[in-house]
């Protein structure tokens, strides 16, 4: 298959640069030595090692399952991204990818309030009908940061997914120090989140973000201070972001210890990692099932794509120490500046940033 046609995990820019004077936290990072290399990959084996031994599930049609965190909720281990769906020129073939992946057996289906308008949840609710709803784990995401605009954006989910109930609902895109703040406060997003819980609307509680480990630390202290554990988080895991500003060093260990669901996204770094000529989809896919991922989440735009992430779930096999280590030895020098991961060092990934009437 063309690997330059593959997956993307969100949206296209026609202005791939860097963004001047945006900080990295950690710019030891930048450059890996040999030394650290071996360490770094041997942490990583340990980690998924540990983690698989507790949270293997069945395999169904061949894709493997593991459990979400302390949830106990069984999901495949290949997710279906739902930006792209909505993307695809043709709805109807949206919706056949969707129920392909189903019969295939993946269950864990993502989306987003801000996904093309509403497009891609649109679409979703469609495929779900027929008796598709009990075949998913369904999770969807909200920008609202205050309590009036978070109930607004749930009531709309629902609507177009078509359903009484969302899976995992996660707030999206905390990219901001102010984030966590400001979805914790009085009168904020979290209050409109748990009542929705409380009236069985939705099942478990989420976060997602792609820009820096150190906000995703912010949002669990500040959640911890209120006395609140997520469910699940969501986070770039891929073999250029082991090099760089790194999710995979700095807050997996985080989730783990607390038993929070690991949901892998960007494997494929949104199809940059495969402009560096570095690795190969398949490679890039196996490297973050690796890891002590519950989900790991791609994009599918198209049916061939589809069978390529399916296939690589079936074909999976835990990675040894020195196989991890070749491969990030090969993405090392790419990874130095962050330039295949567009998503932590421009804003040209934030649908909030473009609109922040989107936060409430």
């Amino acid at each position: 298959m063309d690997n330059k046609r593959n997956q993307q995990d969100h949206e296209d820019s026609p202005n791939p640069h860097l963004l001047p004077g945006l900080r990295v936290h950690d710019t030891a990072d930048a450059s890996i030595s040999r030394r650290g290399f071996l360490g770094f990959t041997a942490a990583s084996i340990f980690l998924a090692h540990a983690d698989r031994k507790s949270s293997r599930s069945e395999p169904r049609n061949g894709i493997p399952y593991r459990t979400l965190g302390r949830s106990g909720e069984e999901v495949s281990l290949i997710g279906l991204g739902g930006y792209h769906l909505g993307k695809q020129a043709d709805p109807q073939e949206s919706i056949r990818i969707i129920r392909t992946g189903l019969d295939e057996g993946i269950n864990f289906l993502d989306n987003c309030w801000d996904y093309n308008g509403g497009e891609s949840e649109i679409r979703m609710g469609n495929a779900l009908r027929d008796g598709y709803r009990q075949k998913a784990f369904l999770m969807s995401k909200i920008d609202g940061r205050t309590k009036a605009a978070a109930a607004s954006q749930i009531g709309e989910s629902l609507r177009r997914l078509q359903t009484d109930r969302i899976d995992l609902l996660q707030f999206h895109e905390v990219i901001r120090d102010t984030d966590p703040d400001r979805i914790f406060a009085e009168g904020g997003g979290m209050e409109a989140v748990l009542e929705a819980q409380k009236a069985g609307k939705i099942r478990y509680i989420g976060f997602t973000g792609h820009k820096s480990p150190d906000i995703h630390l912010k949002m669990l202290a500040t959640a911890s201070k209120h006395g609140f554990t997520f469910d699940a988080v969501q986070m770039p895991l891929n073999v250029m972001d082991a090099h760089f500003n790194s999710f995979e060093k700095k807050v997996l260990p985080v989730l783990l210890k607390n038993g929070i669901g690991v949901l892998g996204m960007k494997p494929i770094g949104d199809h940059f990692i495969l402009e560096s000529k570095t690795a190969t989809p398949v490679e890039c896919l196996h490297y973050a099932m690796n890891l002590p991922t519950s989900v790991v989440i791609t994009g599918c735009d198209s049916l061939p794509i589809l069978q390529q992430a399916l296939q690589a779930a079936r074909s999976f096999q835990p990675m040894n120490s020195s196989q991890v280590g070749a491969l990030l030895a090969k993405t090392a020098k790419a990874a130095e500046a962050g330039q295949f991961e567009l998503y932590k060092t421009s804003h040209q990934f934030d649908g909030t940033y473009a609109n922040p009437q989107w936060l409430g």
